[in-house]
């Protein structure tokens, strides 16, 4: 089955692309089956339940509800929007994770990507204090316009889609997203996150989209 993402009404959950157990020391199995089984499983199942009374809109896709939000009526916009977001931002979380030993690919690859960052290490420092600036529930994002690449974030389950920005990667700072195995302690969330960002998946999406 197609990723969700491409897909139309009604639209369907996918497996995770690893084991529930893949990521692991850095996010436990159970944080990761709840994450994507019911969280996710939550915003596929309301965006389905709101747009079903709609068939004008069952050929549009995920991204094409983010990017036309005001064609809809005024009475689903912010449903459709919040859930097609949820679906759009969980998605790409899970997609630009993979097991630490299969995570990195070329280091000369990703120090390129990241120069304008100072290289990885700038990066991280950049995107932490990014993700820690999150008050509440969001994202932090790494994103591509005409201008290049740039980090910001985003409250709840908002995207950049509407600011025509291209998201190349992000880290789901939800207490969900972390708090079975890390409590309040987000920053140490954050700092184990950088050890299975899929590399190879984020240097693929830039230079489809560059």
């Amino acid at each position: 089955m197609m990723n969700l993402s491409k897909q139309t009404y009604p639209f369907q959950n996918q497996p995770l692309p690893y084991a529930y157990d893949a990521l692991e020391p850095y996010i436990d199995q159970k944080t990761m089956h709840l994450h994507h089984d019911r969280h996710l499983q939550t915003y596929i199942d309301n965006l389905n339940k709101t747009i079903a009374g709609y068939p004008q809109f069952h050929s549009w896709t995920i991204e094409d509800f983010l990017r036309n939000i005001s064609f809809l009526p005024i009475s689903i916009q912010v449903p459709v929007w919040r859930n097609a977001g949820g679906v759009y931002n969980h998605e790409l979380f899970f997609q630009v994770l993979a097991p630490a030993d299969t995570a990195t690919g070329s280091f000369a690859k990703v120090e390129e990507l990241l120069k304008d960052f100072g290289g990885l290490e700038g990066f991280q420092e950049q995107m932490t204090d990014a993700a820690l600036s999150v008050f509440g529930s969001g994202y932090a994002w790494l994103v591509m316009d005409e201008n290049g690449l740039s980090i910001m974030t985003t409250a709840n389950q908002d995207t950049p889609l509407a600011g025509n920005r291209y998201p190349l990667l992000l880290i789901d700072v939800w207490e969900h997203a972390y708090y079975l195995k890390y409590y309040n302690m987000r920053v140490e969330y954050i700092k184990n996150w950088f050890s299975i960002i899929h590399w190879p998946e984020v240097i693929r999406r830039y230079h489809r989209y560059r």
